[in-house]
């Protein structure tokens, strides 16, 4: 059974965020908060798999919250945002967010998100995130955050990497380099190992920060 907690400054939108989850298969709501201080104190007290998380909150806004909640939990963090937010992705990406769904994703894909981040994975293959990710490398932020070194990787990895960062699935990585997908599967492994990431997220934000994928080149 997949726990998740929903956190969202709009009562109606929380309701209706967990009247969907509790009759998914496979799927429990386990609470709400209102606000992202409540969101951490109830991430802590229930350590659900899933928090859906909004991103404009009062008293603490759901990019401070994801922040805390992945430093001291293991809770994966699902963002809700829309394409007025686009601003805000680079930060979240960055405070451990592990994916994005616009508040107007059919229920269906909002389902499965939840599943995709429950077993380890990110949504940043998909077409809309890959349009959120060419609008936060437009944005300065990226420029002001000290480099992070690339010690240990290889030729190859850092092709696979790039390659991430560009919003590419397994399968196409193993289609553009012309390997199979396992191979990709092992490297994209062995990334996550080596620079400690929790997900595809986070190697995104890698190879922005190392400046092995700019603007300029994605």
């Amino acid at each position: 059974m997949i726990r998740v907690v929903v956190a969202d400054d709009q009562a109606l939108l929380r309701g209706s965020f967990r009247m969907l989850i509790d009759t998914a298969d496979g799927l429990r709501s386990v609470g709400e908060a209102g606000n992202g201080i409540e969101a951490i104190e109830l991430v802590r007290r229930e350590q659900p798999d899933v928090a859906l998380m909004d991103v404009r909150m009062p008293e603490m806004d759901g990019i401070e919250a994801t922040r805390q909640i992945c430093a001291s939990t293991n809770t994966r963090v699902l963002m809700l945002t829309t394409f007025d937010l686009d601003s805000y992705v680079y930060g979240a990406l960055r405070a451990g967010a592990s994916g994005f769904l616009l508040k107007d994703t059919p229920p269906a894909d909002l389902l499965s998100a939840i599943r995709i981040i429950a077993a380890g994975e990110s949504l940043l293959a998909p077409t809309v995130t890959r349009r959120l990710i060419a609008e936060f490398t437009n944005r300065p932020e990226p420029a002001n955050v000290p480099a992070r070194e690339l010690e240990g990787v290889t030729d190859r990895e850092r092709e696979v990497l790039a390659l991430i960062a560009r919003g590419l699935s397994n399968t196409e990585i193993a289609e553009h380099l012309h390997v199979g997908l396992a191979t990709v599967k092992t490297h994209v492994s062995r990334l996550l190992s080596k620079l400690q990431a929790r997900d595809r997220a986070q190697l995104v934000i890698v190879a922005y920060e190392t400046a092995l994928i700019t603007p300029s080149t994605k």
